[in-house]
């Protein structure tokens, strides 16, 4: 079986809710009519495979995918005032749920309105108990606020007692001013987002606190696997790296998932020296300008490892993870 685990879907809710405002979204249309979203530092251009799940099916047969893990993307319902964000994560959730029972290539994980903690917290449940989803995708940063801001306990809390996955995905980090040109935000800011993310979870003991939730990162972990020893130095080394652990910030992080959105064999081959085998997960990115499904195949299929680990990158992992082994 073959699950791309890292890809991205927009709702025909979604795009009609924006249509009709009021939305923090800018959206116009390319030459070609595909619809573009504006946010701070970037934009994306919502090619067919964005929005069409007809379309996509289609895509995925030909690559020989079997299933997608679909997740909304950036610039998330956080960005819009609250109100608006519960409304549209609802709608976006119940879309997702919905193509998860109608159609065989998908699986889903939720999207929350990251601006509203006790909304989130409501929504992750609904997802869980009455839609099915097995948890949620999240932002690195929620307008500038960290994950592990205290504001969240609640939400992590519920994620735990639930058992669920909980997938981080990098959103415009601050300073994005500093990074507008040449897509320096998606190409450098998201990775480092994500990797400042993750420490500041470790770190603010998270994980240990809520060892049920099932962490995955987003792009390889952005640079976690690279920075972990940095991250184990700073706790021998000073006394606050040490107060909400009771062991080194990489044995946290190795019980993390890593998608494998870096297409370069090294960097995985880190990975998997990192946090082992059965914890990478194949990932396309799709169908963003920088993803693709043939070189995440490609990348997959190259990986020094036994069959039996190939078959778990591919996609045993990701169906053990979601409890989709049928």
């Amino acid at each position: 079986m073959k699950i791309d685990f890292h890809n991205h879907y927009y709702p025909p809710e979604y795009l009609a809710a924006v249509k009709q405002g009021p939305t923090r979204v800018r959206m116009d249309y390319d030459a070609a009519g595909n619809p573009r979203l504006h946010y701070p530092g970037d934009y994306n251009i919502l090619v067919p495979g964005h929005r069409d799940l007809d379309y996509r099916e289609g895509v995925l047969k030909k690559h020989g995918v079997d299933k997608q893990v679909i997740t909304f993307t950036t610039p998330g319902t956080h960005f819009e005032e609250p109100a608006t964000a519960v409304t549209m994560a609802k709608h976006i959730n119940d879309a997702f749920a919905a193509a998860v029972k109608e159609r065989n290539h998908f699986l889903s994980l939720a999207t929350l309105p990251l601006n509203d903690p006790a909304a989130s917290v409501a929504e992750l449940e609904r997802a869980m108990t009455t839609l099915g989803l097995p948890g949620a995708m999240v932002f690195s940063n929620v307008n500038g606020l960290a994950l592990a801001d205290a504001v969240y306990e609640p939400l992590w809390k519920k994620a735990n007692d639930l058992g669920a996955v909980i997938y981080i995905h990098p959103a415009h980090p601050l300073g994005v001013e500093a990074m507008e040109q040449y897509w320096l935000m998606p190409l450098v800011g998201f990775l480092m987002d994500t990797t400042l993310a993750a420490a500041h979870l470790v770190f603010a003991g998270v994980p240990e606190r809520f060892p049920k939730i099932r962490w995955v990162l987003c792009h390889m972990g952005g640079a976690v696997p690279y920075l972990a020893e940095r991250f184990d130095r700073g706790y021998e080394a000073f006394a606050e790296c040490r107060a909400n652990i009771s062991r080194a910030p990489s044995t946290y992080l190795k019980q993390f998932y890593y998608d494998t959105v870096n297409f370069d064999l090294n960097c995985i081959e880190l990975a998997i020296k990192f946090a082992g085998a059965d914890h990478i997960l194949a990932g396309s990115d799709y169908p963003h300008q920088i993803g693709s499904i043939p070189k995440m195949l490609d990348a997959v299929g190259r990986l020094p490892v036994s069959p039996a680990e190939r078959e778990g990158i591919a996609g045993r992992n990701a169906a053990n993870l979601l409890g989709a082994t049928s």
